[in-house]
């Protein structure tokens, strides 16, 4: 499933997308998810890295979408950006962003497509959703595919991932229900684990990597029967 943004003040113009990116998905086979935002204020105090693509104007009335881009790009440095615009001039600029591409007003299809089937192929086929968190050194966005396990320790989180290990300030509850839906379970009351990693279960403990977590009475049936769900 791939998250789009479709971030456009005028009604006509996000209509045009949002019926654009419909067609590509149905040509294409695609998944693509859409969101839409009628100005940029209000992708950027939503944003928690969880788009894939952005389609951003840039000429709205209270933050334009060159602004909106340069705060995303602060915490969010894979989200694809591309630029919709009446004016070449202010897509150059895109750039300085790291935009993609732009696409020029009045929008047809086809140009649309392959700008969009550009972005598609550019993101990472094995980890196309992201879990954005902050701690004292500032904001890390992590691929949720590269998660091994999550560790409560206190009022701290320890994300495990196959490259590193990062701390956040957060309660488990919080993770959880964000990665409801990506095979995430608790093997006991401080662990949650990617079911994609278990390698198997031994001594009353969930095999990961060279770790051994311990799964927990209360919690065993209801983890196996979601393990095998999973395999």
């Amino acid at each position: 499933m791939i998250n789009i943004a479709i971030v456009e003040d005028e009604e006509e113009y996000a209509g045009t997308l949002s019926a654009y990116i419909s067609r590509y998905v149905r040509e294409s086979g695609n998944d693509l998810v859409q969101t839409r935002y009628t100005d940029g204020s209000g992708i950027v105090d939503d944003y928690k890295g969880q788009y894939d693509i952005i389609l951003m104007d840039i000429k709205m009335k209270y933050m334009d979408g060159m602004s909106a881009a340069e705060q995303i790009r602060k915490i969010d440095p894979q989200v694809i950006i591309i630029f919709i615009t009446n004016m070449i001039q202010y897509a150059i600029k895109g750039y300085a962003v790291d935009a993609l591409d732009y696409v020029l007003k009045p929008v047809e299809y086809f140009p649309f497509s392959k700008t969009l089937e550009k972005a598609v192929e550019r993101l990472p086929h094995d980890t196309k959703h992201y879990l954005t968190v902050s701690n004292k050194d500032g904001t890390v966005k992590l691929a949720v595919a590269s998660i091994k396990y999550i560790e409560s320790q206190g009022h701290n989180l320890s994300f495990h991932t196959k490259d590193e290990v990062v701390t956040i300030t957060a309660t488990m509850k919080s993770v959880e229900k964000e990665l409801a839906a990506e095979h995430f379970f608790r093997c006991n009351k401080g662990c949650l684990v990617n079911l994609s990693f278990v390698e198997g279960i031994r001594d009353g403990c969930a095999v990961v990597g060279n770790e051994m977590l311990p799964v927990s009475r209360a919690r065993k049936n209801d983890f196996m029967e979601a393990l095998a769900d999973f395999l």
